[in-house]
């Protein structure tokens, strides 16, 4: 049998409580504690996970013996002095939840973090997990020939609700780019095999939160934009964000162009958000269109219905848990490293610098030594 895996969890909001729904149907793992400030998200938790022990602080939760591993789900701006607290204190393998940062002056702490942490880490980017996505992975080299073009477009519904509205804010967030859009470019730097050398974008608030205040103040977050990434291999790849368009059909569109052909993913939003007038929700789908001979072909990558049930995110937490119990298992290492992470945020990062300034940024001094 395999070994159990027994995760303590810091932060239970909307994105904890998917995981630990995906937790539960692992076969050899569970939650056995968890820390979560705030009472209704923890209570609504620990229905999630009766058996678990819910308390009052991280080092609460460091204290609580037979812990194999740690998933960090705490608002963005958290994650980097939890992860100091938690290296000095235990450092137990680490599943960080995305964005791995949000301020670029935290580069010498995640420098000091990385060179001394014992143990393995992995930055969740459930976009790569996603099972069309996954074949649009495994298969983009063949269909293309190599890509040189690579588009993502995401038209999806505004910010969510969180405790205390952090969201909508740029100086928690990282900014729109970093928040919401690390997993695109982490997808571009995974897909292309390449570095970025040059970030422009253009980028505005121009429908949503415009209407709210918190504490006199009126949110700054962007929602939408255009990002273009100059590779190092030669390959460009275009980011286009809207997030007041939830009336698509797919939330996720990905295109890769090469020499030979094209390949294309489409994946659908949430399916709680899905309609019911409309019947069904859509399944995800992969097209396949070589130039010699033409002549596109489709196939429906279906998800398992528990799976979709269980989340967002299209099934990919549910298969990111599985491969990092396997690593927390002694078995491989983190298929999304701290250095993939940091990459994301700078990334994320110059692009909000460039839609600001107007200007191309180049993205490789906010990158890891």
């Amino acid at each position: 049998m395999a070994q159990h895996i027994r995760y303590g969890i810091i932060g239970c909001g909307m994105m904890g409580q998917e995981h630990m729904r995906n937790i539960a149907l692992l076969p050899d793992a569970s939650v056995a504690a968890f820390f979560e400030p705030d009472a209704g998200m923890a209570a609504l938790s620990q229905g999630f996970a009766p058996d678990a022990l819910a308390v009052g602080s991280i080092q609460e939760l460091l204290a609580v013996p037979d812990l194999d591993c740690l998933l960090i789900v705490s608002p963005n701006f958290c994650h980097v002095a939890q992860m100091e607290e938690i290296a000095a204190t235990r450092p137990l393998p680490l599943l960080v939840e995305k964005p791995l940062f949000t301020d670029p002056d935290d580069a010498a702490k995640l420098s000091a973090f990385r060179d001394s942490y014992p143990a393995p880490i992995w930055v969740a980017m459930e976009y790569r997990y996603m099972p069309v996505i996954s074949e649009f992975l495994a298969k983009a080299q063949d269909a293309t020939g190599g890509i040189n073009m690579l588009s993502i477009r995401e038209h999806r519904f505004p910010f969510l609700e969180k405790i205390g509205d952090w969201n909508r804010f740029n100086r928690y967030t990282g900014g729109t780019f970093v928040e919401k859009c690390c997993h695109f470019f982490d997808l571009m730097r995974h897909a292309l095999g390449a570095e970025p050398v040059r970030v422009m974008a253009s980028a505005a608030q121009a429908v949503n939160h415009l209407d709210e205040t918190y504490d006199n103040e009126v949110p700054d977050i962007i929602d939408s934009g255009y990002v273009i990434v100059d590779f190092d291999s030669g390959a460009r790849a275009m980011l286009e964000l809207c997030m007041f368009a939830e009336g698509s059909t797919y939330q996720e569109e990905l295109s890769a162009v090469g020499s030979v052909g094209k390949i294309e993913a489409f994946v659908p939003g949430p399916g709680r958000f899905w309609p019911e007038h409309m019947g069904a929700a859509p399944v995800a789908k992969l097209i396949t269109s070589p130039r010699t001979p033409k002549g596109p072909v489709t196939h429906e990558i279906p998800v398992d219905p528990t799976l979709l049930e269980a989340g967002d995110h299209n099934g990919s937490t549910f298969y990111q848990h599985q491969y990092f119990a396997e690593v927390v298992r002694g078995n491989g290492h983190p298929e999304v490293s701290l250095a993939d992470g940091w990459a994301a945020v700078a990334m994320g990062l110059a692009a909000q610098e460039s839609a600001r300034t107007g200007q191309a940024v180049d993205p490789r001094r906010l990158m890891p030594n």
